[in-house]
């Protein structure tokens, strides 16, 4: 949560919090805990309930719908058969991918191939220039 802060705005939150609340802070850093665990304890007690109606284990990554459909309602042959359709798609689009990226690598290599052969054949036999003279 406080990922994005650096020390110097850690610190004037502080010292806003000191201003605002003054010798109350403890006490209302301590209600702000009190808040915190008595929402998880409700968090965890909800769980628990929903997975004993359920009669299943549910963890709060489950809660998800997506999550949840696919764990608790869909049976694997029926994940399978959703799945089937996509997975040809998924593996034409990667066939059709590696191809290009493999014909890029052909021409990159080609390319290079082509500039290392020019670049070694300059220093010894420099390329005739056309003059003014000749152009006329």
């Amino acid at each position: 949560m406080l990922d994005n802060l650096n020390w110097w705005e850690i610190g004037a939150l502080l010292l806003l919090a000191l201003l605002i609340f003054g010798d109350r802070l403890p006490a209302v850093i301590t209600d702000g805990l009190r808040l915190v665990r008595n929402l998880r304890n409700m968090a965890r007690n909800a769980t628990g309930d929903l997975s004993r109606e359920l009669g299943t284990d549910i963890q709060l990554e489950d809660l998800h719908p997506k999550a949840f459909i696919r764990k608790h309602l869909l049976s694997e042959e029926d994940e399978a058969a959703i799945r089937k359709p996509l997975q040809g798609v998924y593996d034409n689009l990667r066939a059709d991918v590696s191809g290009v990226h493999n014909d890029l690598k052909d021409v990159a290599s080609a390319a290079d191939l082509r500039s290392t052969g020019t670049a070694t054949s300059s220093p010894s036999a420099p390329a005739p220039r056309a003059s003014y003279d000749d152009a006329t």
